[in-house]
């Protein structure tokens, strides 16, 4: 595929370029496809945005595995970020900074300190959350440079996203050399894990010392990562923020299931062949997997990349056997989403009747309302845990008892603050709890890219003890180092207690109620 204009220029014009007057190196390197030249920071970090790790996934190649990305002669210019992957404006504090969606979007960027060279630094790869239906790695908030200025190389992707990254039907599977269709979206990043692999050397990093992390559907994707056999020997170490697949409210249906989803799909369009579900204009296909009571398509087993349910693999010990960070926040959802009416002891009572049924009597030891105060609190932990929370705390303890590797268990509880707009229609109070994705900025050290809240010096010390935590690891499989809080290894006691770390202003460890979760893992898994 030709390489447009733009990314190209004459070697001489690649030598230096003018930052507030001072003449500022252009960073090059040279990969398998070809020659880069990136940006380089005030701070001097090297950044190449826009970099393609895998061939366009377009007319023919949508919906398969992603294919090898062409070479290109002379210099690509690799100074402006990638398309974002097909995706409807669903989540409004997601900021771009690129020119919009394209089915040609599977691109990566890279944040490398100067002189490195040949150092060997560690890699920090970072999956983006957004319902594996939105999001992309050019947001504000998984910028790699404060973490890249830490020691490491960071490593920022895209990938397919919704009915692109997940369509399953019976003509793909035939098609198919591993008779699979479906998860082309794990499928990607595990593509620009091999990138990675292949590649990362040449900006300065270590391949034998990857790290995968992610949010909330990023965070599925590590765990999805570490379950497959197809990438789970491309990395040494994991980060999960809020969620894995041990969902009980997410269903990773069967290929057969997935299929038969597709075929639905596909007569609503006056589709009858895949060549001529290929043929329609990709946002055609967008709208119409997003109308309302339309089929959604999501992970599947679909027998290659995985053989059968995370769940089963992490639970026989298959999964990468690598040290886990992982963790999710004080109020991933809140109390009205399991909770009608007042915070009483009699509507608790109707909440917990409602959902664990005859041992609602059980569930009330471990979710108690004895005043309006603590019901909020236990509605609030409930919600939080069907949502996201559970399937986060069984991944940990189902990879602490079946890898031999550490575990570091964390509960991030430091809300955001109040919005800058102090009045008027855009203002917002400061959260009650952590909502769900408000740890991405200070985990990332990016703060200062979103200027939606009035930051304090209160935030500004968090985020230096969680990016701190996350360089460690990242750095050493182990989050401890000087200037922080002892954290220690989450494995159960002789005692039978799980200590976690409460990431806030006093970021402490703690004893992990686990009561809590013993009874809703027996719950959930005898359903």
């Amino acid at each position: 595929m030709p390489i447009r204009s733009s990314h190209l220029t004459a070697l001489a014009l690649l030598s230096a370029f003018t930052l507030a007057g001072a003449q500022v190196p252009v960073p090059r390197v040279h990969i398998a496809n070809g020659t880069l030249a990136g940006v380089t920071a005030p701070s001097g970090i090297r950044i190449f945005k826009g970099v393609p790790f895998a061939a366009p996934p377009v007319r023919e190649l949508r919906w398969k595995p992603p294919q090898p990305a062409p070479n290109w002669s002379g210099v690509r210019m690799a100074d402006r970020f990638g398309n974002q992957c097909m995706q409807q404006r669903i989540y409004t504090d997601m900021m771009f900074r690129n020119e919009g969606i394209s089915e040609d979007c599977l691109y990566l960027n890279v944040w490398a300190p100067p002189g490195a060279a040949g150092a060997r630094l560690p890699v920090l790869v970072y999956f983006f959350g957004g319902g594996f239906i939105a999001g992309d790695g050019s947001e504000y908030r998984y910028d790699g440079e404060s973490m890249a200025r830490k020691g490491m190389i960071v490593v920022t992707t895209s990938y397919r996203l919704g009915i692109f990254g997940f369509f399953a039907h019976p003509e793909l599977t035939s098609e198919s050399p591993q008779h699979a269709s479906g998860n082309y979206t794990l499928m990607d990043q595990a593509a620009a894990l091999r990138w990675v692999r292949a590649n990362i050397a040449a900006f300065g990093g270590d391949p034998k010392r990857v790290t995968i992390a992610g949010e909330s559907a990023g965070s599925f994707a590590v765990s999805g990562q570490m379950a497959s056999p197809v990438s789970k020997d491309l990395f040494a170490g994991a980060i999960g923020e809020s969620g894995a697949f041990f969902s009980t409210v997410i269903a990773t249906p069967s290929r057969a299931e997935a299929e038969q989803n597709g075929v639905k799909f596909a007569q609503t369009m006056g589709a009858t062949s895949l060549a001529a579900l290929r043929a329609i204009p990709a946002l055609t296909l967008l709208e119409a997997s997003n109308r309302p009571g339309a089929v959604r398509f999501g992970p599947v087993v679909d027998g290659h990349f995985f053989p059968e349910s995370p769940a089963a693999i992490f639970a026989a010990g298959k999964q990468a056997r690598v040290p886990l960070l992982a963790g999710w926040n004080s109020e991933e959802s809140g109390a009205r989403a399991v909770l009608q009416g007042e915070p009483t002891p009699e509507n608790v009572s109707a909440t917990l009747t409602k959902t664990f049924g005859d041992r609602a009597a059980d569930a009330a030891k471990v979710f108690p309302a004895s005043t309006p105060e603590e019901a909020m609190r236990s509605m609030t932990e409930l919600a939080s845990d069907r949502f996201i929370g559970y399937s986060t705390w069984k991944w940990l303890d189902v990879h602490a008892k079946t890898s031999g590797q550490p575990v570091y268990r964390y509960f991030y509880s430091r809300p955001r603050p109040a919005t800058v707009a102090t009045s008027g229609p855009g203002a917002a109070p400061a959260a009650r709890g952590a909502a769900h994705s408000a740890e991405i900025e200070y985990a990332m050290g990016n703060l200062s890219l979103n200027p939606v809240y009035a930051w304090t010096p209160e935030d500004q010390k968090v985020s230096q003890t969680m990016q701190g935590y996350f360089a460690n690891f990242v750095k050493t499989g182990n989050p401890n180092g000087p200037g922080l809080p002892q954290w220690p290894v989450g494995t159960v006691g002789a005692n039978g207690e799980v200590t976690r770390m409460r990431i806030d202003v006093d970021t402490r460890a703690e004893p992990e109620p686990r009561a809590k979760y013993l009874f809703e893992d027996e719950f959930y898994t005898k359903k």
